[in-house]
Order: C-alpha cells, then sequence, then structure tokens
C-alpha cells in the first residue's frame, strides 16, 4: 500500500506552508523524516519526534537514543503501525528549539505498492532553519519585504542571497523538491 499524507507547518500563514507526499506504507518513522526533510527543504541539523498532537501526547516516536524509556525510536517504528485509516493524525515536531511543528494527516490509503516516496504538490517556502520559530520566520519576512528596514542587509546577507536576490515566501519547486525526495 501507499500512504499519501498532507504535512503542513503550524502557525504559519500568508502563505500557508504545506506538502504532500506519498510514501510506502512500509516505510518506518526514520525514512518518514528524511521524506519530510527533502520535501520541505529542512537541512536535518536538530532532533525530531511524532506524537499524536504534539508535546505532552504519547507514544513519542523520536531519532533521540538517549530519550526516555517512554519513547519508540523512529528506526523502529512502521507508519502502518499508527497510520491505519484515512483521516489519522500525527505531529512532528523538528528543531527543539525553534520548534517547527508540523501538522500530519493520512489522505489517502492507496492500494498500490510502492517502493520510493514522491512530493506530489506544495506550497510556501519552508523557512530557514535557525531562523527563531514561527514568530522569527513572520518577523523575517517582514524585514526582507522592506529594503529600508535596518536589518534588511543583515538578514539577505545571513540567507546568502546576493544583491540581485530577492526572498519569496510564496516560491516551491515542486520538480526540485519531487528530485529531492526521490533520493531517500
Amino acid at each position: 500500500m501507499t500512504f499519501q499524507f498532507k504535512i503542513q507547518l503550524t502557525d504559519i500563514s500568508k502563505p500557508p506552508v504545506w506538502r504532500r507526499v506519498s510514501v510506502p506504507s512500509t516505510f518506518n518513522f526514520e525514512q518518514f523524516h528524511q521524506v519530510i526533510q527533502a520535501a520541505f527543504g529542512w537541512l536535518d541539523y536538530h532532533l525530531y519526534s511524532f506524537s499524536p498532537n504534539g508535546w505532552g501526547s504519547s507514544p513519542v516516536i523520536t531519532n533521540d537514543d538517549e530519550s526516555e524509556d517512554d519513547c519508540i525510536l523512529a528506526k523502529k517504528a512502521k507508519l502502518s503501525k499508527f497510520f491505519t485509516k484515512e483521516g489519522d493524525k500525527f505531529v512532528y515536531i523538528y528543531d527543539f528549539g525553534d520548534n517547527w511543528m508540523h501538522k500530519i494527516v493520512l489522505e489517502k490509503i492507496l492500494p498500490e505498492k510502492t517502493k520510493n516516496a514522491d512530493c506530489l504538490a506544495g506550497k510556501g517556502t519552508c523557512p530557514p532553519e535557525d531562523c527563531g520559530g514561527p514568530w522569527g520566520y513572520e518577523e523575517l519576512k517582514i524585514t526582507l519585504a522592506d529594503k529600508t528596514h535596518s536589518e534588511y542587509s543583515e538578514m539577505k546577507e545571513w540567507l546568502g542571497l546576493s544583491d540581485l536576490e530577492e526572498f519569496d515566501p510564496n516560491e516551491f519547486d515542486l520538480e526540485f523538491a519531487k528530485e529531492m525526495v526521490s533520493e531517500i
């Protein structure tokens, strides 16, 4: 079987940032994490967890080998054990400092068996790593939308943008995301 998920960053709007992916139901949560990283454009610098409702809910599925006893290691947890029907939801938290929360919804269970993941659609630019979470990202968008802002040049330099390049929060390159996800 193949699972089709919609994954959306919470607390981000104008534009929202989301991706639609398909993955084999046999994937484990470590593989799913890699798909999410590739689809969004994250750089996989930080710890992460999956849980039904985010912080304080269980079970917690994580990559942290030193986590508490009641946590499940992501590489040992199959998606098909936790996603059993369309509409099932989970939360993926990436970077416990910036607290990027992603709402995951299982949209479809398709009978076709696949071996590879795919990015099917998306919207919005993934926020830069370490920009301060949703609130920092909102501030960054405001700063980069105003060329007269006192921190405009500093933020462009921090992002590695040339004088001719502009930051576009609406940008999403589906073909690039498909290519990155296909490598998982």
